[in-house]
């Protein structure tokens, strides 16, 4: 799930990236290209059961990323404004900011 919160006065979108517990999954990364395609963790709250990542990015832009669960599967997210192909023969899913 994302979600995006939009600042009327500043060039800025906050964006929340979530992604549901499940007994399977012991551990979410996001990587994108907003964060050079680093493996940045997402954080568990138990209070909502989901795993989430917040980050402010630049209005009316595109950004690619994927999630890394247990450090070795690629997931896109359901909720993306798009998917993309990517080099290695999958897609990147793509947020949107505009």
């Amino acid at each position: 799930m994302i979600k995006k919160r939009v600042f009327k006065t500043k060039d800025e979108v906050e964006v929340t990236f979530e992604w549901p517990v499940d007994d399977d999954i012991d551990v979410i990364s996001l990587v994108a290209d907003f964060n050079q395609w680093e493996v940045k963790p997402m954080s568990l709250n138990k209070r909502t059961k989901t795993f989430k990542y917040k980050v402010r990015l630049g209005k009316n832009q595109s950004y690619q990323f994927r999630y890394l669960l247990n450090d070795n599967v690629w997931e896109n997210d359901p909720d993306a404004d798009s998917l993309v192909e990517n080099d290695f023969g999958s897609k990147n899913s793509l947020l949107s900011t505009y």
